[in-house]
């Protein structure tokens, strides 16, 4: 029986994804890339934004139509659109034989065995539920790579985001286990580990009464074989002076940080239900950079919050022109239902919000663009993810870039290296966000 899989959304529904493919595995079931050949199909979705949300449900239609056209006998729709809106799909598409809720995702064999059999049983449970199957993940980035998610859900309730409505509140993962999954992944030749949650800074504070994340960084940095670890999604308020320190006395800690922002207008961070001020923000900044001046800092901003007005939007690009930050994406606000801010009545245009990204980006990409090209003449460690043949050109990243958002290295070298080797990089040329260099 052929199990095909497909994972939409964000890092953290891909380490669910590759726990229901090991599921799988175990059970019996062969997997495949191939969805014509596929008896069962697996659509782990997403439904953040709106753009999310319509991807997710294009892919589920156009997975269904392998019922006439391939071998399909179960679609199955799993992850946050099927627990945010599983009455709209149980009417609306017909073609999803049964669904798997985001804390549903480890009964997804028997779910699967149900409809093969004519029961047609979804798995839904309470939000605040932690599952941990006892199984082997199945690694889908390369082996060299891997995300570890390090707790599920949130509890900060900003006012336009619905994750906790589909995620529950925050629950960390046991830091054993955490431990022993990353010993399992390097064991499997993984070199860099990626910690994610929807905030990774609060990690523990629900199981051990307080901040665990630097005890857990620092035991994953003893697991022989791991050579980077880099954090991911690090609430502002919640960075402090033992964070800090990490970045200056663990070589194996990235120094790359990513701090979701959102904005720099005091009342719209307000409004916004966020925890930080300007002020905040640009004395953090500067502190990171003091004590760890080589640290590479990645950002998000939303624009077109409602009641955003042109002097909050000038506010925001002003902040960007001077923090000066190293990576930054862009996301227009998205109204989504059942938030606070989806029921004001000062909604902006959909073009103004677009207008507003753009100017964003066009900044940013002016100083991304000036600040790859002071990279040129440093010698930079790259991790090897693959070569281009027809244009005998290596690509990779440093400890700046993680996978999926920011750009790349593609080098020159005599000798024949494998994805995952680390190779030392002579920077010689930037293009765009991306820079040219030669193993030295």
């Amino acid at each position: 029986m052929n199990v095909c899989f497909i994972s939409l959304g964000c890092d953290k529904n891909l380490v669910d994804s590759e726990v229901m493919l090991g599921l799988l595995r175990d059970a019996g079931y062969s997997l495949t890339n191939d969805e014509a050949e596929a008896d069962v199909i697996v659509v782990n979705t997403c439904c953040f934004i709106h753009d999310a949300k319509q991807e997710s449900i294009d892919t589920i239609l156009e997975m269904a139509e392998y019922k006439k056209t391939g071998k399909l006998k179960a679609l199955i729709v799993a992850g946050c659109l099927a627990e945010r809106y599983k009455k709209e799909i149980a009417q609306e598409i017909p073609e999803v034989d049964a669904m798997v809720g985001t804390t549903g995702f480890d009964a997804v064999v028997s779910v699967i065995e149900s409809v093969l059999a004519g029961r047609a049983e979804s798995a839904f449970r309470g939000l605040n539920v932690l599952p941990l199957p006892d199984t082997k993940r199945v690694n889908t980035t390369g082996g060299y790579t891997a995300y570890l998610k390090i707790a599920e859900g949130c509890d900060k309730h900003c006012t336009y985001c619905a994750i906790p409505k589909m995620r529950g509140e925050y629950r960390s993962v046991p830091m054993e286990r955490l431990v022993a999954e990353a010993e399992f992944l390097a064991e499997g030749g993984c070199r860099e580990l990626i910690l994610v949650a929807q905030e990774t800074t609060v990690y523990g504070v629900d199981l051990y009464g307080k901040k665990s994340l630097a005890t857990l960084v620092r035991r994953l940095c003893a697991i022989r074989g791991i050579v980077w670890i880099r954090l991911l999604y690090c609430y502002p308020e919640e960075i402090d002076g033992e964070l800090i320190e990490l970045f200056k006395t663990q070589p194996k800690l990235c120094r790359y940080l990513d701090m979701p922002i959102q904005h720099a207008a005091d009342h719209v961070l307000r409004e916004m239900g966020r925890r930080t001020s300007r002020e905040e923000l640009e004395s953090l900044i500067a502190a990171l950079r003091r004590e760890v001046p080589d640290i590479a800092l990645r950002t998000t901003l939303i624009t077109g919050f409602p009641g955003e007005t042109e002097q909050d939007h000038e506010c925001l690009k002003d902040f960007v022109e001077k923090m000066r930050f190293d990576r930054l994406g862009v996301f227009t606000y998205s109204k989504e239902e059942g938030t606070p801010a989806a029921g004001r009545k000062d909604q902006i245009q959909k073009k103004v919000k677009v207008k507003r990204q753009k100017e964003l980006m066009h900044l940013q990409q002016q100083i991304a663009f000036e600040n790859a090209g002071g990279m040129v003449g440093k010698v930079l460690l790259v991790m090897v993810e693959g070569k281009l043949v027809e244009e005998d050109v290596f690509i990779g990243r440093s400890y700046m870039d993680a996978p999926k958002v920011d750009g790349y290295i593609f080098f020159y070298g005599q000798d024949e290296y494998m994805s995952g080797d680390f190779v030392e990089v002579e920077i010689m040329e930037a293009k765009g966000y991306d820079l040219v260099g030669r193993a030295k």
